[in-house]
């Protein structure tokens, strides 16, 4: 994934989804440890729904 993607699926995160940043930290401090697609690591850590991890993959099939 591009820095730019990323970038654009941080935002989509947030204002789309309304996933707070506190939660956004805690996947990517996980990410770090397990290196992982983020929108998984949110999922495995309850922090997002499975409808929301659904709409992230819809979503990202349509930028990528």
């Amino acid at each position: 994934m591009s820095s730019s993607t990323y970038s654009r699926l941080i935002h989509f995160l947030q204002e789309d989804l309304s996933i707070s940043a506190a939660s956004l930290a805690v996947a990517l401090r996980h990410r770090e440890q397990d290196p992982g697609p983020l929108p998984m690591i949110l999922w495995q850590y309850g922090l997002i729904t499975m409808e929301q991890l659904e709409q992230i993959y819809d979503w990202l099939e349509t930028v990528v």
